[in-house]
């Protein structure tokens, strides 16, 4: 693993994308298995209400967060510093030009929550979403980095950051094919 200093906060796209496409648990565990442990090096974190979105999927993600993912991953947001630079965020949102729709979903998602907690404790968003110049139907997480100088990257800059590889298994599964 790298020697990098940065610390990482994961939006719920980043989990739910590996899960359906790229890094299924099946496929590949080693993913999952790196994001705990790059926890467990004080690396890789996501927060609280990022938690309340995966937690009641019924599904995989959802057991791994339930019986994999150490308490200390999910942050709490309820600190007056992360409240505080919220409101600055929600008004900033609301002031842009934002469509009715988009501005009510950013103010009731995690993701301005994601980017505030990112901004007080000076880590980088973790996110699939893209810049999108102009959008107003809905709020870019990267917009919001960019006009508050947060950092963000998507999974593969961070794992590359991190120094995480994802090697073949070469013995075979005895598991039935499908």
């Amino acid at each position: 693993m790298s020697g990098s200093k940065v610390g990482y906060v994961l939006d719920s796209n980043t989990f739910i994308e590996a899960k359906n496409r790229y890094y299924s648990f099946e496929l590949c565990p080693g993913f999952w298995k790196a994001l705990i442990e790059q926890h467990k090096a004080g690396r890789v974190f996501s927060i609280d209400r990022i938690l309340s979105e995966l937690a009641d999927q019924g599904d995989q993600l959802s057991d791994w967060v339930e019986h994999e993912v150490p308490d200390t991953f999910f942050k709490q947001t309820q600190d007056q510093a992360v409240i505080g630079a919220s409101r600055n965020m929600v008004k900033w949102v609301y002031s842009e030009g934002f469509n009715s729709g988009a501005k009510a979903e950013f103010a009731s998602v995690a993701d301005g929550w994601v980017i505030v907690y990112v901004k007080v404790n000076g880590l980088t968003v973790v996110s699939h979403e893209k810049y999108g110049l102009g959008v107003k139907s809905r709020v870019p997480m990267p917009n919001v980095c960019r006009e508050f100088d947060v950092p963000c990257c998507n999974t593969f800059e961070m794992m590359d950051d991190l120094g995480i590889q994802l090697i073949l298994n070469t013995k075979r599964s005895r598991r039935k094919r499908r």
